[in-house]
């Protein structure tokens, strides 16, 4: 290990020499006579590890230089120890007070100083470890916690794409839904209604749960899910199921785990109440209104916006000027108005996301 530098600063020639003599075995040792030399080499190359520093000196004492050092981020943590002959307890306080480590009385006494010194380093040495082991220990949090975000992030992708795989012509609906949902939450944000809901963090749990929103559809029977005709009523019964289905399968992860997680509530609500409709005649529950969680609202316009303007098996796709008169036809009846109010009013962005995610494109 490389010896310890240390600076000693003395207007004295003579204490310079002492001190530099007495320390130079054991450490690199350098020195300054005044007090604009000791900020100049401490805040140089080799840093010091410890400042040795006489209180009276002229133009800048010991307490200026120590005010100095501490105002300067890259000399704010070494270690000063006054030289000091003032015997006077406000001296010391003061010193103390500016951020002083210790104090050396003078004259100094050899025996005193190295076991002052000693302790003084091995202090810096011990904080500066501790400060490498919590820096380490950040970086490794930071670490976990992005791989867990990702490994979150593409576990929920992977059941959205499995529920796909059921109804391949839905293509990239979950990452438009997941544009139209966000961008909505966006417009929103400064809405009375919705202010206190919208934030960051409420923004991202909507963008991260609703890829999940159909994932019922995994236990619909192909014969219905994939029926190119209208379905008859006992059909549209079993369609309907998919809601809850979803629902249950996410409540059942929850259960699994045995520990709630505000993403996965949002993406229930999502799952559940995406098909109710402003006007209470939705499903599986028939809500209305307020009763409707604001993120199966902001699910339940995207979602029709993008089935509109989606190709199906029963339709062709719809242009977006036709699918906007549909949502504006919806305010009130099967959507939340300031919801409908905030896509009409947003409506070229959800046209850019519907172009960026085309499919095929």
């Amino acid at each position: 290990m490389a010896a310890a530098t240390i600076l000693i600063v003395d207007d004295e020639p003579t204490n310079l020499f002492l001190l530099t003599s007495l320390l130079r075995p054991q450490y690199m040792v350098r020195a300054a006579n005044s007090g604009e030399s000791a900020l100049r080499a401490a805040a140089s190359e080799p840093r010091p590890d410890l400042v040795l520093l006489d209180v009276m000196m002229p133009m800048m004492d010991g307490y200026a230089v120590l005010s100095r050092l501490r105002e300067n981020s890259a000399t704010r943590d070494i270690p000063v120890v006054f030289l000091t002959a003032l015997a006077e307890t406000e001296d010391e306080e003061r010193g103390l007070q500016l951020g002083a480590a210790d104090y050396i009385a003078k004259p100094i006494k050899p025996a005193v100083v190295q076991a002052r010194v000693r302790t003084q380093l091995e202090a810096k040495q011990a904080r500066d470890w501790l400060k490498d082991q919590n820096a380490t220990l950040e970086a490794e949090v930071v670490r976990r916690m992005t791989e867990n975000d990702l490994t979150q992030r593409v576990s929920i992708r992977a059941l959205a794409h499995l529920a796909e795989t059921r109804d391949p012509e839905t293509g990239s609906h979950i990452l438009r839904t997941q544009g139209y949902v966000q961008q909505l939450a966006i417009g929103l944000r400064q809405h009375p209604r919705f202010a206190a809901t919208m934030s960051e963090r409420y923004i991202d749990l909507l963008a991260r749960s609703a890829p999940l929103h159909d994932i019922g559809k995994v236990g619909i029977p192909d014969h219905i899910l994939l029926k190119p005709g209208k379905l008859t009523a006992d059909e549209w019964v079993i369609m309907q199921t998919h809601a809850k289905q979803g629902s249950d399968a996410i409540e059942q992860a929850e259960r699994d785990i045995e520990m709630p997680l505000e993403f996965l509530s949002v993406a229930k609500e999502i799952a559940r109440w995406h098909h109710e409709k402003w006007d209470g005649s939705g499903y599986p529950d028939a809500l209305a209104g307020g009763a409707i969680p604001v993120s199966a609202r902001l699910m339940a316009l995207a979602d029709v916006f993008d089935a509109v303007i989606s190709v199906r098996v029963y339709k062709p796709a719809m242009p977006y000027a036709e699918a906007r008169e549909i949502i504006a036809a919806g305010r009130g009846k099967h959507f939340d108005p300031d919801v409908a109010d905030a896509f009409l009013a947003g409506f070229d962005d959800f046209v850019a996301i519907a172009e960026r995610y085309r499919d095929g494109g």
